[in-house]
């Protein structure tokens, strides 16, 4: 049974925590103002402003690299990235039936920028380092009209590429030491470029922003000024702030209607600038680099989004940081519900643990550890702590309420701890090591002993579940075996082999049995009593799976993983009831709530998903 069978329904998305925010640009606030349009792996989110409730368009096949709105508002236009030799797409969206319009093919491995013509006739991409040509389509035919290398074979490589406000056969492209004012020869199919004399001067310019009566354009640079060029005579005309410059390169510029300049800059800065000295009249430091500035209308508002994966709001009156928000900005590789607990869950990632409210996917919580990973968390049955693996070998306690940190158990493992759960009576911690082994820890008033130390594993041990009574627990590892291990007289009493590395078990909920899963793609049924088989599944048509969780009654399981499909499986029949399309990055792991009303699921893009759960109970 595959996922791909049309018969199959589709589970309802709910919600999605997550942001690219290292897309230039990659912000947007559509010109009805009603919908914020911003990026997540190979997905485009619409995310309404009104009441939060978001759409999504799927169609690109890798992470999309830049996007853009038309000025009517009619069409989105997004890029991709793919892999060398193969062709990047550039899909332009319909915005009003939220499926696509046409998809171009003709740049290879990234497409760097894109921009509509004023009228909505044509469309220009700028395709990546690697391939480096500017392209003109006809929207309405969805056909190339022609293509040019992007800059003169002296001169760098170009980065953004920009539309006048008025002319649909005016535009301007610049990067490494290259900056053109191109124009459109439609009857001969051809694109003629004039380079912009700025003297001595040498930068890289990361973004252009044209005035609305196309008469000047500025040019933000990584060295961290401002250039404004004449758009007529093609020459330098201010260049500046002389003194202060901004920290970390101008990353994105806009024009107000008042010819104030709101400038972003690398160290996470946003400035509002006055006149043509650029002097800083208000500032604000918001968390990350800022890489985009979105402008909602011509209203009192507009939205920045940071490379760490932040979306602030402002206001022009009181120019202050509304955080409207938050999301993790690398993978994130577990999550957990609090015991009999379906209103908040965690998630873990690079540098810190999360804690969301499940319903309105608000962030309640974050504990930052810098500079390490963790790979697994849980929470105690009684709430008062969170446990956490993490990669330098620690096993670390928060308080789930301020997550301020109990306790550290130093060199848990010596390869990091990869796997890790806790016993019912919350007396114990069970871990395990990329080294292969598992430890019993006692955990007694904020002070631990080391139990027991099983070495039976011979590489990475990925998922560890606790029977209910305590007295055993099954391990799965990358050396192809699952151990059932008795925690009393800590001995192996099971193993079970497969031909595989396995990444995720479970006990059903009688513990008379456990399902498996790994690289092989199967899902196996085992017997505890004597780790026999008892079935196996096709679990996935491509790539391992990751994460699984059977609810509570028994009846029903998810599994997700490398496919990016999450599935819910009859655990008798061993049949598909529904499947979920909606991640754009591998599937790292999946949990139902306690009260049967939601999946979570996490993936390698950052993204963590809430989907509704086909069978309430």
């Amino acid at each position: 049974m595959s996922g791909e069978t049309p018969e199959v329904p589709q589970l309802e998305l709910e919600a999605v925590i997550g942001f690219n925010g290292h897309v230039f640009s990659g912000l947007r606030v559509h010109p009805d103002r009603e919908y914020l349009i911003y990026p997540l792996g190979c997905t485009v989110i619409l995310k309404s402003l009104k009441n939060g409730k978001q759409a999504f368009l799927h169609g690109h096949t890798n992470n999309v690299s830049c996007i853009t709105v038309s000025k009517s508002g009619r069409y989105i236009a997004s890029g991709q990235v793919t892999y060398m030799g193969f062709k990047a797409d550039v899909i332009i969206w319909d915005y009003a039936k939220r499926e696509i319009y046409a998809r171009l093919q003709l740049h290879k491995a990234k497409v760097e920028a894109l921009s509509f013509s004023p009228n909505d006739k044509y469309l220009v991409s700028l395709g990546g380092q690697d391939d480096s040509s500017i392209v003109v389509w006809n929207i309405e035919k969805k056909e190339a009209i022609c293509g040019s290398p992007a800059s003169a074979l002296n001169s760098g490589y170009c980065l953004t590429v920009e539309y006048s406000w008025m002319s649909d056969n005016i535009f301007v492209s610049a990067g490494n030491g290259t900056l053109r004012v191109w124009e459109l020869d439609l009857p001969n199919r051809k694109i003629r470029p004039t380079e912009c004399q700025t003297g001595p001067l040498k930068r890289i310019v990361k973004c252009i922003e044209i005035l609305e009566d196309d008469s000047f354009f500025y040019c933000g640079t990584t060295s961290g000024d401002i250039m404004k060029v004449n758009m007529k005579t093609r020459l330098l005309n201010v260049f500046g702030p002389v003194k202060q410059k901004f920290s970390k390169g101008v990353n994105t510029l806009k024009v107000l209607k008042t010819g104030d300049l709101l400038v972003g800059s690398g160290d996470g800065m946003i400035t509002l600038c006055s006149g043509d000295k650029f002097n800083s009249v208000k500032k604000v430091q918001l968390e990350g680099g800022v890489t985009s500035v979105a402008l909602r209308g011509e209203g009192h508002q507009f939205y920045v989004g940071t490379d760490v994966a932040q979306i602030y709001r402002f206001s022009y009156t009181d120019f202050k940081a509304e955080l409207i928000s938050t999301n993790h900005n690398s993978a994130v590789s577990d999550v957990a519900f609090p015991f009999a607990t379906s209103d908040l869950f965690a998630t873990c990632s690079k540098d810190d643990i999360r804690v969301w409210h499940a319903d309105t996917s608000k962030e309640l919580l974050r504990i930052m550890v810098p500079n390490v990973t963790c790979n697994a968390l849980g929470f105690m049955r009684d709430g008062r702590s969170i446990f956490s693996a993490w990669n330098d070998g620690k096993i670390r306690l928060f308080t789930p309420e301020s997550g301020r940190l109990i306790l550290v158990i130093q060199n848990a493992h010596n390869m990091g701890v990869t796997a890790i759960a806790g016993t019912s009576d919350c007396k114990r911690i069970v871990s395990g090591g990329g080294e292969g082994q598992v430890r019993v820890w006692e955990i007694v008033r904020n002070s631990h002993r080391l139990i027991e130390t099983m070495k039976e594993h011979k590489a990475t041990v990925n998922a560890i579940k606790i029977k209910s009574n305590d007295k055993e627990c099954v391990t799965a590892s990358s050396d192809g075996t699952c151990i059932i291990w008795d925690l009393v007289r800590f001995v192996r009493n099971q193993m079970v082999l497969a031909n595989t590395l396995f990444r995720c078990v479970c006990y059903h909920p009688e513990e008379y049995q456990i399902i498996t899963s790994g690289t092989d793609r199967k899902i196996g049924y085992w017997e505890v009593y004597d780790g026999a088989a008892i079935r196996e599944l096709e679990g996935s048509l491509s790539g391992a799976i990751n994460g699984m969780h059977i609810s509570l009654d028994g009846n029903y399981f998810v599994t997700g993983g490398d496919e990016k499909l999450i599935k819910v499986w009859n655990y008798s029949d061993g049949e598909v009831t529904h499947v979920g399309i909606g991640h754009s990055g591998n599937i790292t792991s999946v949990q139902i709530c306690y009260n049967d009303k939601h999946i979570i699921s996490t993936s390698a893009d950052g993204g963590v998903l809430r989907w509704k759960y086909p069978h309430p109970s």
